[in-house]
């Protein structure tokens, strides 16, 4: 983070913006409505990239309002101006040194007393600040009153009720920021002892900064040892003596000063809410507030989530994706018609036999390749991003995360990564991306090795339980196989792999009913960036299988594969499949589905075929994320590990179904 003068900042800043856009940086708690918010003003006009020198995502956009164009950054989810995770920090970073015109500050209507101390901060830290209470349907339908004129009174900065899940608030929020006018800087007074502490500090900061002296000051008797650093830049020979009077005041409360920060913000929060909110003394329950409850006690959570399980993965993506929608597309438009119209027309077009192969062969980049991508892999990819969507709308995502936390901890993990796992059944590159959420390096590895390991993507996914559909036994035992692995290695990992420990918070969003809206907007931009990434996959993969099969190079490589294949139970006509796999997991999962269809595997090879595939090597896609995020060394070590595990479950598992003859 660099921490310069405000002239000098702004002035270096005007190099990123978009074109000397005014910015508008969107801040606030996770789960409160920001990037509903960002949607709502930027629409189609974004661009999302790693903020510099970190690993975090960050989000920008141009919003047009009253015929001026506008930069907006939504920020990663942060509690406090006191950063704890990376996330906070990039926050605090924006806040910092891209000198917005306008910090719009997003809290939720039913934690309002809890969220206005950041609202405080922001305040007194000099930010020309907007504060938009968020959730209010949902406030309002719990009998929850606040008065929005009395609250924007109170807090000296304009104040927008919204309830953005609903459009409501969207065009006061637009006015507010065409119109925005700072005034000048609330003061929120502690007790007098504490309050002469701060100036004492203030006082003897002589730079031009970006945020006011006051917070500054209370950031450095937090110990909030970046401030520190870039202060002592700035006040060079004269840092020794605010230095030496940081350490006086802190060494003074040295046993409550984080307390005392704390409590005296909430008295302040309490003055302000007074006369401004009002709860009825009993409150009301309606059946989402049971769904929520019931979401997250395991007595009633678990069996919610096997239900979702059987009816969302199974049943819509396994049975009616990756059985219905692809037999429609796949065996009837695509291999009934479309495919021997083009085998035809390019035989007759082009008279080259080699490269009538490349095309329309075997392995055609149209027969095979686009066959792969669009008949078979995308209605899985559409309906499992819906299905995704859906739950992610409905507010549940937070709630799996609290179910799940407790079993997680054993393995490494926060509740947190329960949303890059859910995703990977999505697609696990995208997943691999967002573990850069999770808090520590050592969280951040073993969510990449279980996303390698046991985490199939929802095409290979939706291949499988079409696979393992025709026999309940086969299901059962890959899904315990999968599970038991995933469970196992997470332990081993979280013994052996250093680190800190990592704490789980996380802000509960209303559950409700999905936007049809938003649930559409997701899925398709979702859809969009998936098919955009396999295609040109696929179609590399033919031409690499095209060129293996003329060079004969192909052939080797099922003879060098084919002991291993042999080893595992699996006939020789499966090489290929796996093969397939090295390129895109759920490319091996098409070849198994090929096979099948074709009658060349019983049911146990099925099984030990599926389990095998499961745990195969990452797809190249997802191999070159995880060298970009982990590195190298760390991403062949996984590679290797991965595929170590793969065949030799497969091996022992195939051992102990011919023993037993229970498939």
């Amino acid at each position: 983070m660099t921490l310069l003068g405000k002239k000098q900042k702004c002035h270096a800043a005007q190099s990123v913006s978009f074109n000397g856009k005014r910015k508008v940086v969107l801040v606030g708690n996770p789960n409160v409505g920001k990037s509903v918010l960002f949607n709502v003003l930027t629409g189609a006009y974004v661009t999302v990239s790693n903020y510099p020198g970190t690993s975090v995502e960050v989000t920008r956009g141009v919003a047009i309002i009253e015929e001026e164009q506008f930069e907006v950054i939504d920020t990663p989810g942060m509690y406090s101006l006191m950063p704890i995770t990376e996330e906070e920090r990039v926050g605090r970073e924006i806040l910092l040194n891209e000198c917005p015109d306008i910090v719009i500050h997003v809290i939720d209507a039913r934690n309002l007393e809890r969220m206005l101390a950041m609202t405080i901060q922001l305040i007194e830290a000099g930010l020309p600040v907007i504060l938009v209470v968020n959730i209010m349907d949902e406030a309002e339908r719990l009998g929850l009153g606040i008065n929005i004129p009395l609250l924007g009174e109170k807090l000296g900065i304009p104040v927008i009720g919204a309830a953005m899940a609903k459009k409501r608030g969207v065009e006061e929020i637009r006015k507010s920021i065409s119109g925005f006018n700072p005034k000048e800087i609330r003061q929120f007074n502690y007790n007098k002892k504490f309050e002469d502490d701060i100036t004492e500090i203030a006082l003897m900061l002589k730079g031009d900064y970006r945020l006011s002296r006051k917070a500054i000051a209370l950031l450095l008797m937090q110990k909030d040892n970046e401030i520190a650093e870039l202060i002592e830049e700035q006040e060079g020979a004269g840092y020794q003596a605010i230095d030496e009077l940081v350490r006086e005041k802190v060494f003074e409360r040295r046993e409550s000063l984080h307390m005392d920060i704390s409590m005296q913000r909430r008295e302040i929060v309490k003055g302000i809410i007074k006369d401004v909110f009002s709860a009825p003394e009993r409150r009301r329950f309606t059946l989402s507030d049971k769904l929520s409850n019931w979401s997250v006690s395991p007595l009633t959570g678990i069996p919610l989530l096997l239900i979702v399980l059987y009816f969302g993965l199974y049943q819509f993506v396994g049975v009616f994706g990756a059985g219905t929608v692809v037999d429609l597309l796949e065996k009837k438009l695509i291999e009934g018609m479309f495919n021997p119209w083009i085998t035809e027309t390019v035989n007759n077009v082009v008279p080259w036999e080699i490269i009538q192969e490349l095309i329309v062969g075997e392995y055609g980049i149209i027969t095979m390749g686009v066959r792969y991508a669009v008949g078979i892999i995308l209605p899985i990819v559409a309906t499992f991003f819906l299905f995704f969507s859906m739950l992610e709308d409905s507010g549940y995502f937070p709630r799996l995360a609290l179910l799940v936390d407790r079993v997680f901890k054993k393995i490494g993990l926060s509740g947190r990564a329960v949303i890059p796992m859910v995703l990977g059944f999505g697609c696990d590159t995208m997943a691999t991306m967002v573990t850069r959420t999770l808090e520590t390096v050592r969280e951040r590895i073993i969510a990449t090795l279980l996303l390698a390991l046991a985490i199939p993507c929802s095409a290979q996914l939706g291949l499988i339980l079409s696979l393992l559909s025709k026999s309940q036994g086969s299901f059962f035992v890959w899904a315990g196989c999968v599970l038991m692995l995933f469970l196992t290695v997470g332990f081993f990992a979280a013994r052996v792999i250093p680190g800190d420990k990592t704490m789980f918070y996380m802000e509960l969003p209303p559950m409700r009913m999905p936007q049809l809206s938003n649930v559409l907007t997701k899925t398709y931009t979702r859809m969009q960036w998936y098919f955009m990434e396999i295609l040109p996959l696929f179609i590399f993969a033919s031409v690499l299988l095209w060129l293996g099969k003329i060079t004969h190079f192909f052939e080797k490589m099922v003879e060098w594969f084919n002991p291993v294949i042999n080893a595992i139970g699996l006939p020789k006509e499966t090489t290929v499949a796996f093969i397939f796999g090295f390129f895109r997991r759920d490319y091996g999962a098409a070849g198994l589905f090929d096979l099948q269809e074709k009658g060349l595997l019983d049911v146990r090879q099925i099984t030990v075929a599926a389990v095998t595939l499961t745990l195969f090597v990452p797809c190249i896609a997802q191999f070159l994320i995880m060298k970009k995020e982990r590195g190298l060394k760390t991403a062949l070590m996984m590679g290797l590990f991965v595929s170590v595990i793969a065949f030799g479950s497969g091996y022992f598992l195939n051992k102990l179904l011919v023993t037993t003859g229970i498939l």
